[in-house]
């Protein structure tokens, strides 16, 4: 931690604290926020600024992120091995059952979407590549987190409030390790309007060579074309798509 310089960590916790204020924030708020003096927040800003990764609002002299960290951050989603082999896969998917189809993986205890194909019809579900969802209310969480080691399920469930979405949210975390384990047996994940009222979707676990399960895929839409008599059909599809995208990473089968 010595090693660690200053300047740049104060930066860093600006560009997230930024992140948290879609809005825009000012230099005073944020000076209180980070407990950093107002001329130091200025100064960082300014270089910021400079550097393309913060802008600001012309009328309200507010700062908010610039382009450069969303063109950083799709470079990153890009260069992912597991987006590059699944995107032919969620393609053919989502034009077969023309319904939104997301590609996510587990990052600081929250799941990020980093591909997705979206329905053509009206009513679908809103998202955004790169946005963050809970682990504990999502099908993609869920599904993952049920094929993960025992140790990195503790982690993030000590470091995760098992926050209440809808009236379906699991909230208690014995009930929800319970209901992982049902998650294994099933081998897809279900999420019964636990995160969007109104939504429901079907998600399967994706595998690497090395059988570790790296991500996930799902079948997201309205409840009123997504009902509970469906869930067996698109169970099917999302798991027979997700056994060919972790084929194509190099997992075997048993």
């Amino acid at each position: 931690m010595n090693n660690l310089v200053e300047s740049v960590v104060r930066a860093i916790l600006i560009l997230e604290e930024l992140a948290k204020n879609e809005k825009g924030i000012g230099i005073t708020e944020l000076s209180k926020k980070l407990s950093l003096s107002k001329s130091t927040v200025h100064r960082l800003i300014t270089t910021l600024m400079h550097m393309g990764l913060v802008q600001q609002d012309p009328i309200f002299k507010t700062y908010s992120l610039g382009l450069k960290v969303f063109e950083l951050g799709f470079k990153v989603i890009n260069d992912l091995e597991i987006k590059k082999k699944a995107n032919p896969y969620i393609e053919a998917l989502a034009k077969e059952i023309n319904e939104t189809v997301h590609l996510a993986i587990i990052d600081n205890n929250e799941i990020v979407y980093i591909d997705k194909v979206e329905s053509s019809r009206t009513l679908k579900m809103y998202s955004q590549i790169g946005k963050r969802a809970p682990v504990h209310c999502t099908a993609l969480g869920k599904v993952i987190l049920a094929y993960s080691d025992e140790k990195k399920v503790e982690s993030i469930l000590m470091h995760s409030k098992l926050k209440r979405y809808t009236n379906n949210t699991i909230t208690d975390k014995d009930k929800f390790k319970e209901h992982l384990a049902k998650v294994r047996e099933l081998g897809y994940a279900i999420d019964n309007i636990e995160h969007e009222e109104g939504v429901r979707c079907v998600a399967a676990p994706i595998f690497d060579y090395t059988n570790k399960v790296i991500g996930a895929i799902s079948i997201s839409g309205p409840t009123v074309r997504i009902s509970e008599d469906r869930i067996k059909e698109l169970a099917e599809l999302i798991t027979s798509t997700a056994h060919k995208i972790s084929k194509s990473l190099g997992y075997k089968f048993n």
